[in-house]
């Protein structure tokens, strides 16, 4: 019986295929047949995944908040898992920030090419900047102002609102939470479908990746520039993730655990490996709350609660991804991003990392989120998607490592860790 052909191999089939027609393309007088024929199947990958990006929001943040009221015993640490879950998905990308503007990837492009991709790519930041001027005449509250809507069907109809549909998704959240058991269940019921429906609308879609893949790439005209750009952006990513394995959670654990970090990565190394290959955190799961139970010493209480709530809102390996990534693209178009931009990256990211489904591909769609909110077009995903499938890789590994450190925290600070002998480490 033959082995099917995973998607992630169709679609790095789909990306050198592309990377190849987009090197010869111009060479072979093929770019009028490029950009009539292939490029718009292209752009209608991208629609595609702008249409899912908003409803993915909403049914996947409520049904995620929505399920803290099934574990109502562990209400007491709810808050602060939550908190814990944030503060590492800030510090996540505020370091992708710092690395990317430090680094400047984008700048490995010649003044040229940036031009080049400016006028392919980037959507028109003169409103932009006006809307920023404003803003700064307005009060440095407005930014809050901004993020509550006065009408949900206006907010939900542009994905640049994308904050306040993130406030009112929350908002309904808690609401459902605080609201009588017996009356929110049917509703409850509505969003656990909903949101298994859109996921496989997200599945629906991504069979579509190798081919939408293609068509980006080819209609490129890549050079050694770009490739260039892309090596270097792909090093700051794996950097990035590289320090918050290496030393923010070790520093974390240090500070409020006494788990060794060493005992901590050998007990959930097959968690991690998982991880690796299926680029989901909730295909892993069950392998993580194992490894955090029989190898960590998590008590089953807190192990159940923190663990699929981490896999549901806290993405930071996928965080720091969104952050360089959003730079890289600005930077590859010859834009500047002003602080307020890129705080406003900083604020989506975490946002919308609350949201994110725990599956491979669903970075790519929080991305457009975090693009779309500083004026990008989407289509500029063309640029990394050619890397984008072992970046998500390592990001899930991160994502998973996070997880397990929010968990060990919490049990610790409960008193509900119970280190095991180290010859007991197995999984």
């Amino acid at each position: 019986m033959k082995r099917k052909l995973p998607l992630y191999g169709k679609i790095l089939i789909g990306m050198a295929l592309g990377m190849i027609w987009g090197l010869s393309a111009e060479s072979m007088g093929l770019l009028e047949f490029t950009n009539n024929w292939i490029k718009p199947w292209g752009t209608i990958f991208i629609n595609g995944l702008k249409l899912i990006a908003i409803p993915l929001i909403i049914f996947s943040l409520i049904d995620g908040i929505s399920n803290l009221s099934d574990v109502s015993k562990l209400s007491r640490i709810g808050g602060r898992t939550i908190g814990l879950y944030l503060a590492t998905t800030v510090i996540a990308v505020t370091i992708g920030l710092l690395l990317v503007n430090i680094i400047k990837p984008g700048k490995f492009l010649t003044e040229e090419k940036r031009e080049e991709l400016g006028r392919a790519y980037a959507s028109d930041m003169d409103s932009k900047i006006t809307s920023a001027r404003e803003l700064k005449d307005d009060g440095p509250l407005q930014v809050l102002v901004d993020i509550v809507p006065e009408n949900l069907f206006g907010a939900v109809s542009n994905n640049t609102n994308m904050l306040q549909v993130i406030f009112f998704a929350m908002l309904f959240g808690i609401a459902m939470i605080l609201a009588k058991p017996d009356k929110v269940r049917p509703v409850k019921s509505f969003f656990d479908g909903a949101n298994e429906v859109i996921l496989k609308i997200v599945d629906l879609i991504m069979n579509f990746a190798p081919v939408g893949v293609f068509a980006l790439l080819a209609s490129l005209n890549i050079d050694l520039d770009l490739m260039k750009a892309l090596g270097v952006y792909s090093l700051s990513v794996v950097l990035g993730l590289a320090i918050m394995v290496f030393i923010t959670y070790p520093l974390i654990l240090k500070t409020f655990t006494k788990l060794p970090y060493l005992r901590f990565v050998k007990g959930i190394l097959p968690a991690q490996v998982l991880a690796f290959s299926t680029s989901s955190s909730a295909a892993t799961l069950p392998v993580t709350i194992d490894c955090a139970e029989k190898n960590l010493g998590i008590s089953e209480e807190v192990s159940s609660f923190v663990l699929p709530l981490g896999a549901t809102i806290n993405m930071d390996g996928t965080s720091i991804h969104q952050g360089v990534s959003a730079v890289f693209i600005a930077q590859a178009f010859g834009l500047d991003l002003t602080l307020g931009q890129q705080l406003t990256i900083l604020m989506t990211a975490v946002l919308s990392s609350i949201g994110a489904a725990a599956v491979p591909g669903a970075g790519i769609i929080m991305l457009i989120i975090v693009l779309e909110a500083v004026g990008l077009d989407p289509s500029g995903l063309a640029l990394i998607l050619a890397v984008d499938r072992p970046l998500d890789m390592l990001r899930t590994v991160v994502n998973v490592t996070g997880d397990s450190t929010v968990a060990s925290v919490i049990a610790g600070t409960e008193g509900e860790l119970q280190v095991p002998p180290a010859d007991a480490e197995t999984a």
